[in-house]
């Protein structure tokens, strides 16, 4: 396995189930004409650690690969996002319910977890840290620099791009302070610097791997000459950008430069913020909270009205397969690559176990082919971010 980052995954058990409008056909489906794969679904009954005894609990059973040689790491075939726990998406449950959550997902054989020092800031790892630091040797906690948080505060609102050694440096430390770790497994850089030439960047990390604070280094929404720059400095294991059945811009550029380079994908967002799910209609309110959604143009009502033939498509796939319009979205990017690791996040157990049970299901390339000729026919009404963040990725 040579220098792999590896990760042992517990074996409980217990069950799931989530959107109404597809339980029954999901669970005939996934009885009657689909092979499972990826996940092992036990069915004799056992005790979870949170107390549950229950049939049936999606475990991830295999595992994926980001990166390659040095810079190879080992997760489980989903991961996780913790952004949403109680960040950006509108009223969230109490800390207890998402730690007790937190744990369950840890049960199920997830092992990659994602945050960010600028979700909150701060508060997202922090909550990360009491969360999981008792399964730090089990599991990977990824995060994320890049904005103005100089002297560990908030400078200005919003914060700026700031990705100077220094600053890089700072935020480690504060980091594996919050997360209660001894080393981040995967860093990234949030958003360019474009003050700040990548290939200092990639330096600043190389130092902070050798020095034991740091094991493998990853980039954020950049384009594949940055990869190209960075990945010459210190190997590249992961490129984190958006990417799902509404935002395909990657597979352009990025995509084959990973393959090329041998850098794994973890696509954020990868149901589009719920849009994919089914569960968002035009009169969803997103003003509550911190839900970030109210000011994104493919939130706005007029936008969701048109977009919702994307879902009707998805629920038509997914109708005659025994899966729901979720499964399907991340379906279709489990099976672009081995070496693509999406990381949905969310606060409900139903949920959690409906994307596992992702993994229950294999279709051929020919009914993958199908979907995205059918959905690439629908006209995507609404840029996903507002001029101020766009001005952030590049492109």
């Amino acid at each position: 396995m040579g220098n792999k980052t590896e990760f042992q995954s517990n074996k409980n058990i217990n069950p799931s189930n989530r959107r109404d409008f597809l339980k029954s056909t999901a669970l005939f489906g996934a009885a009657a004409c689909v092979p499972a794969v990826l996940v092992q679904s036990c069915t004799e009954q056992k005790t979870t650690s949170s107390g549950e005894s229950e049939k049936d609990m999606p475990i991830i059973s295999q595992s994926r690969t980001l990166g390659k040689g040095t810079a190879a790491m080992e997760v489980s075939a989903l991961g996780f996002g913790l952004m949403g726990m109680n960040y950006h998406r509108g009223p969230f449950p109490d800390k207890t319910a998402m730690i007790k959550l937190a744990h369950q997902v840890v049960e199920r054989g997830v092992t990659l977890f994602d945050t960010a020092e600028t979700y909150g800031p701060f508060i997202n790892e922090e909550l990360a840290g009491e969360a999981l630091s008792q399964f730090k040797n089990k599991i990977a906690i990824t995060t994320k620099f890049g904005f103005n948080y100089a002297g560990n505060k908030i400078n200005e609102t919003p914060a700026g791009l700031n990705s100077r050694p220094e600053r890089i440096r700072e935020m480690a430390e504060a980091s594996l302070k919050r997360l209660r770790i001894d080393v981040i497994e995967l860093l990234y850089q949030h958003r360019l610097d474009p003050n700040v030439p990548v290939e200092d960047v990639a330096g600043t990390v190389k130092d902070l791997i050798a020095e034991g604070k740091v094991k493998h280094f990853g980039l954020c929404e950049v384009s594949a000459e940055t990869i190209r720059k960075a990945h010459a400095v210190q190997p590249v294991t992961a490129i984190q950008s958006e990417c799902h059945l509404m935002w395909r811009e990657p597979e352009k550029e990025i995509l084959p430069v990973c393959e090329e380079l041998g850098i794994g994908f973890v696509p954020y967002s990868p149901v589009n913020r719920g849009f994919l799910t089914g569960s968002i209609n035009e009169y969803t309110d997103f003003t509550l909270g911190s839900d970030n959604r109210n000011i994104l143009p493919r939130f706005q009502p007029e936008a969701i009205r048109a977009n919702l033939k994307i879902v009707e498509e998805l629920n038509r796939f997914g109708r005659t397969r025994g899966i729901t319009s979720a499964q399907a979205a991340l379906g279709w990017l489990l099976q672009k690559a081995p070496w693509i690791v999406p990381i949905p996040g969310t606060t409900k157990l139903s949920h959690l176990e409906e994307n596992l049970r992702t993994l229950d299901y294999t279709f051929s390339s020919q009914e993958w082919n199908e979907l995205e000729k059918a959905i690439a026919a629908i006209p995507i009404v609404g840029d996903r971010y507002p001029a101020s963040e766009q001005t952030q990725v590049e492109k």
